[in-house]
Formats: structure tokens, sequence, C-alpha cells
């Protein structure tokens, strides 16, 4: 008997499948990329960028960079998420739950500077915004990624799911 994600994934088209996959694997790279960036430089701080927050949740991004303990758990679950996730997306590994994490940590990223009319400017944004930004799209790229998994046809969970079906 299948699995409910192999079901699926076993009716996309090659083409369905390219798009799918190349998607995730783009994903994986920026999160990769992004927290591998973060650990070499061993100055990077989210400080900066929490005490700049704007918005309903402004005070509690703050609170968190009022904090040594929490600034020193902030920055290593960032540089340390972004590049797990991230290498989990580019290589289809345990990419289900990759894709949770990566969008709460795009929540977070969005919640901290969201787009909204008549907020503070963002200083860290690279262009201009209105409550849609890039964060929000990849947070709907993550979501189609994962109601439509291509890692179980092209990554390396198709191996790991199809061992333990064996079992």
């Amino acid at each position: 008997m299948k699995l409910e994600h192999e079901k699926i994934a076993n009716s996309y088209s090659t083409k369905q499948l390219v798009v799918l996959t190349s998607l995730r694997i783009l994903i994986g790279w920026h999160f990769l990329y992004e927290g591998l960036v973060k650990l070499c430089m061993p100055e990077w701080t989210a400080k900066e960028y929490l005490n700049g927050a704007v918005g309903l949740f402004a005070p509690l991004f703050k609170a968190m960079a009022g904090s040594e303990f929490a600034m020193t758990l902030v920055d290593t679950l960032n540089v340390w998420g972004l590049i797990l996730i991230g290498l989990s997306l580019f290589i289809g590994l345990l990419s289900k739950p990759a894709k949770i994490f990566g969008i709460v940590l795009l929540a977070m990223y969005y919640l901290a500077y969201p787009p909204f009319p008549g907020l503070a400017a963002n200083m860290h944004a690279e262009g201009s915004y209105w409550i849609v930004n890039k964060n929000l799209i990849e947070i709907a790229a993550l979501s189609v990624l994962y109601f439509f998994p291509s890692n179980y046809q092209t990554g390396i969970d198709r191996f790991l799911f199809a061992t333990k079906k064996q079992k």
C-alpha cells in the first residue's frame, strides 16, 4: 500500500517535478547561503535588526535584543536554523520539517518588519513593499512545496522513506 506522499509525487509530470524540485533547491540555497555568510562573520548579530523592529511584535523583539542570553540564543538559532533548513531543502533530506521551520523563521522576519502602511520606514528592506514582501512570498513558496512535495521523488528522502517502507 502506497503512502499518501508517494501517491501525490507519482502523479506529477516530469515538468512539474523539475519545477517543484528547482523551487526547493533554490529556496534551500537561499537559506543555506544566508546562514553560511552569518557563520563566517564572527561579529554578526541580529541585535540591530531586533532593536529596529516595528509593528505589533516590536516590544518582544526589542526585549530579545536587550538580553545577552536571548541574543546568544537568537543568533545561534538563526545561523544554524538557516544552515540546517537550507541544507535540508537543498538535498531533499527531512524536508517536510525543514519547510515548517522555514515558514516559522520567515514569519518571524516578516513580523519584525511587517510592510504595513503607517509603520516606520524599514531600514532592512531591499525595496519598497506594501503588505507583500520577499519573506511572505518565500512563505507562500514553502507552503506550496509542503503541500506538493517533490523530495520523495527527487531528494534524499526518496531513499530514506523507501528504506522505511521496506522494513
